[in-house]
């Protein structure tokens, strides 16, 4: 079949840059006739102008077909969906045929159509004339259409095969979407231009190759010809201060507009610097997905997806794994991201057959290879945001990769080359990885990494910047260990940052599942839900990982003294003048003083204001807001924070505890004894509270129907615990299905109860002794917890399950919040006092796992209790069991069951990044020990 042809195209003109033109076009994107067929090898008499499509269904363009009710998408991350047998693919191959009538102004002569994007192969006709194909999905195209157009009315016919030859590059961790899904233009634009723009100590200097004169009116530049160089004062371009000038190239024909930005990119001892200062990547990788419409992104959603990261203090992109929709760069150089764009080249399946006849060194595929670079760098070469030009993802090693590097140095020296795939980086000018743990990235940091057998190789790798491609996976709940990289990234100059996996979830917006993930839509082969992977759940609301890294990606920092704040800038390219900071005071949650606190430019110790003393828990919250509008934020946004108590007599407290998860003087519960139990027949009652005599489970608590307390070592496993195999290893120990055993029942001064917990089949076991006394109308409990047995593993969770009737709808605490936080996650809660309803307690991850954990919680009120710690518990409240949650595998399995399901947690294990990446810091992880809890029910 044609479609299984090596080259990746023909009749297409030269690549050139993407422009804004003043010369006339015509937008073809809208309503086209469309037929599906199973097969490529359909009768191409379709293309013909008088072909009758009455017959025919309507589809938008941009889109895919399969979101539109014609076949289904269907998700793999590595695997090829087809045999791997390049360059042939399926016979039962779907093929779909548009067609597109429109109307010609008069005097129009000459023109091209561009595409730019088709997935995976298009042949395109006009008025019947055969103009060539396309591969390169992510790529734009173009064909001279001025000999085939005619006087009103033209037909375009373009038929699209899902599956080529190109499929077997374009393997890039995403749902197979086949169409035309990018927009479609027929323009009298032919001008071609490549701006270089650097700048060194206070002076930019301005070049271009091209056609025609060059102005540059903000600068007094007129008529600057090709080759020729000026060099003026102008303001550097850079993420944080992203400074454009608009220019005008007088070509022949037409008038074109572009924003240069002046700004140079180099390497230096190893340290990746911009305009001559170190560059310190935070950024994200960015797939181009929306849940209704697939990869055809509107301009909209692109400039959402901008604001929400620099609003989230993101400050870097890279285009995993193919060059985004240009509006995309655009908004990228206006608003400020550094961007890594990436060549639409994966061949990860590959590695599944042992890399034999992978692409990247099989010189059949070189041209192909080489065309998608050079479309790349063509269309971007004028976007200043744009500082490294990758040569692909995951695609192995060889020969076309050389080859790729070579063309890119050598039309463009200014930028460099990124690839992850070669460890040996021969063809590269970073060091990158993926997913090394914070150990190695320190010895890397070190320069202390394990040597290349090749010492040429190695000297040269070491003298590399390095960063992280990918690392701290965002699946589900998580990512966790967030702060232990910045920091390393912080303390060591040859680390340049890098990019979290990823931006956003993938689910696809489905009427009875909610989103939907592999195998959904009955594939045969695909990866589950490892589709849904993002920092912004599918519908771009902020996921609690992502709040935590604007936390941590902060670009103030805070240090408090007696007395004092000092606050240092960690801006690159930028003083704090833009910003506006205060302080504020509260008492257990509620606000005491609120001031303006004057910072210099460069930072600076500040004197804070003298506050009383005063008995209790005070925590002072310093804030770094902008003071002004800012293109991507209105004035008053949150930059930065930090939060500090107060000692009695009003200076911050800077001792060495985490105050806030224990305080430093907790009013927790008192264990004096006020009342003895009191059995009345088959009951025994301690204060409010009532007891099954034989079992000793609380039955009744302040006239409330109560199931529980009983200790809980289970939670509903998150993706980080599935995919690395700790679930499989707790459910094999069978934390899963405790068994709960009570060995004795004392009435007396208190109520004692004896029980020993354990899984089935194993001689494991947990003995925790209950002991309930009541104090006035409190009633306290001790929970005494003893591990019996050697553990190999960490337990997911050391708490005690109980549940209530379903009477509040709101639940009031003061502790960590206002969203969710684990050992190792949690960054951007802040101690407070916070209210939220049962369900705004749920975070809606699309695969259902554990979720909703407040942590550090001093006490909590919901169905008129008050239920305190001492000095603190993780509270979680849910309308459905642990059970339920554990079994769901999408939202609307999720259904209340009546009840109110409450964890008071003594501990949970740690998060990590384990479905791709390192699995929990030992730090963080939670083994069995002996343990005390206590915690004091009252009404409230």
């Amino acid at each position: 079949m044609e479609c299984e042809r090596f080259t990746p195209g023909s009749g297409r003109l030269d690549p050139r840059a993407a422009l804004r033109s003043d010369a006339p076009s015509l937008d073809l994107d809208g309503t086209w006739r469309f037929r599906l067929s199973p097969v490529a090898t359909v009768s191409e008499s379709f293309a013909d102008p008088g072909y009758d499509d009455t017959g025919w269904d309507d589809l938008p363009v941009p889109s895919h077909w399969p979101l539109h009710g014609h076949g289904a998408p269907a998700y793999t991350n590595v695997s090829y969906p087809f045999p791997v047998d390049p360059p042939h693919v399926p016979t039962e191959n779907p093929t779909g045929d548009y067609r597109r009538a429109f109307d010609l102004p008069d005097g129009w002569s000459g023109g091209r159509l561009r595409f730019e994007g088709v997935e995976s192969y298009a042949k395109v006709w006009l008025n019947g004339h055969e103009l060539g194909f396309t591969t390169g999905s992510r790529l734009p195209a173009e064909f001279d259409a001025g000999p085939w157009l005619k006087p009103g009315r033209n037909v375009l016919a373009v038929r699209v095969h899902q599956w080529s030859a190109a499929s077997y590059l374009e393997d890039q961790d995403q749902w197979w979407l086949p169409g035309i899904f990018r927009d479609v233009t027929l323009t009298r634009s032919a001008a071609d231009v490549l701006v270089r723009a650097s700048y060194e100590e206070g002076r930019g200097t301005l070049s271009f190759d091209g056609d025609g004169a060059l102005d540059v009116p903000e600068l007094g530049i007129t008529g600057l010809g090709p080759g020729e160089r000026v060099t003026v004062g102008a303001e550097p371009w850079s993420a944080e201060t992203p400074r454009l000038y608009e220019a005008v190239l007088r070509a022949p024909g037409e008038t074109v507009r572009l924003r240069v930005g002046f700004r140079t990119v180099a390497i230096e001892d190893g340290v990746l610097l911009v305009n001559g200062r170190p560059l310190l990547l935070k950024g994200v990788n960015r797939h181009e997905f929306h849940p209704e419409h697939g990869r055809a992104v509107s301009y909209e959603t692109m400039r959402e997806d901008v604001l929400l990261m620099k609003r989230h203090n993101v400050n870097a992109v890279r285009t995993s794994h193919y060059p985004p929709h240009p509006a995309f760069l655009d908004l990228c150089d206006e608003l400020g991201l550094w961007v890594i764009d990436e060549c639409d080249l994966e061949t990860h399946g590959f590695g599944q057959v042992g890399w034999r006849r992978n692409p990247s060194d099989d010189p059949r595929w070189e041209e192909a290879c080489l065309d998608r670079m050079r479309r790349m760098v063509e269309r971007d070469k004028n976007h200043p945001s744009v500082i490294m030009w990758s040569l692909g993802n995951e695609a192995g090693v060889g020969r076309n990769l050389g080859a790729m590097a070579e063309w890119t140095r050598e039309r463009d020296p200014s930028r460099p080359i990124h690839y992850e795939g070669d460890r040996s980086c021969e063809h590269t000018d970073v060091y990158s990885r993926m997913y090394a743990s914070h150990a190695e990235v320190e010895a890397i940091g070190r320069g202390a990494e394990d040597p290349l057998d090749d010492p040429e190789l190695d000297a040269r790798r070491r003298a590399m910047p390095f960063l992280q491609c990918e690392y701290a996976h965002a699946m589900g709940n998580g990512p966790g260990g967030l702060a232990e990289y910045q920091e390393l990234f912080e303390r060591y100059p040859r680390l340049a940052g890098g990019f979290i996996w990823e931006w956003i979830d993938h689910g696809l917006a489905h009427p009875a599942l909610g989103y939907a993930y592999g195998g959904d839509y009955g594939e045969p082969v695909h990866d589950g839900n490892f589709v849904v992977d993002g920092l912004v759940f599918p519908d771009r609301t902020p996921s609690p990982g992502l709040l935590d890294l604007k936390k941590v990606f902060e670009p103030v920092a805070f240090t408090f003294s007696e007395g004092s704040v000092t606050i240092r800038s960690k801006y690159g390219f930028r003083d704090l003048s833009h910003l506006a900071f205060s302080g504020e005071v509260e008492a257990e949650g509620v606000p005491l003083a609120s001031f303006p606190l004057e910072v210099p430019a460069e930072g600076g110790e500040v004197k804070l204001p003298v506050f009383p003393e005063r008995e209790g828990e005070r925590w002072l919250t310093v804030r770094a807001s902008l003071a002004r509008d800012e293109p991507w934020a209105d004035a008053g946004h949150e930059v930065a924070w930090a939060q500090v108590p107060l000692d009695t007599d009003g200076t911050p407290y800077t001792g060495p505890d985490d105050l806030r998860a224990v305080p430093r003087r907790a009013d927790g519960p008192a264990h004096r004894r006020d009342a003895a139990s009191a059995a009345h027949g088959a009951e025994i009652e301690v204060g409010g509270a009532v007891f099954d005599g034989a079992t000793g489970r609380l039955t009744r608590l302040f006239g409330l129907d109560v199931e529980g307390p009983r200790l809980e070592l289970w939670r509903a496993p998150i993706d980080n615990d599935r995919y690395d195999g700790t679930e499989f290893r707790w459910r094999l120990l069978g934390l899963h299905r405790l068994t709960h055993r009570v060995d004795a029942v004392e009435p007396g001064d208190a109520l004692t109860v004896r029980t020993r917990v354990a899984p089935a089949a194993t001689d494991l076991g947990m003995r925790a002794t209950y002991t309930w006394t009541a104090s006035g109308d409190a009633l306290d409990l001790r929970v005494d917890i003893v591990p019996e047995g050697d553990w190999p593993e960490p337990i997911p969770r050391l708490g005690l399950a109980l549940t209530l009737p379903s009477v509040p709808r709101t639940v009031t605490w003061y502790g960590l919040g206002p969203g969710e936080a684990y050992p190792d996650t949690g960054m951007a809660t802040r101690v407070g006092r916070w209210t939220s309803t049962v369900e705004g307690m749920q975070t809606p991850y699309v695969y259902p796992q554990e979720n909703g954990h407040r942590a550090a919680v001093r006490w909590a009120e919901l169905a008129g209790i008050r239920i305190t710690g001492a000095p603190v518990f993780g509270l979680t409240v849910r309308p459905w069991s642990t059970a339920a949650l554990d079994a769901a595998a999408h939202r609307p399995d999720l259904v209340p069951d009546g009840r109110l399901h409450l964890t008071l947690d003594l501990a949970q294990h740690g998060i990590g990044s384990a479905a791709c990446g390192p699995a929990t810091l030992a730090r963080y992880e939670l083994r069995a020990r002996p343990a005390t809890f206590r915690l004091r029910f009252e009404p409230s």
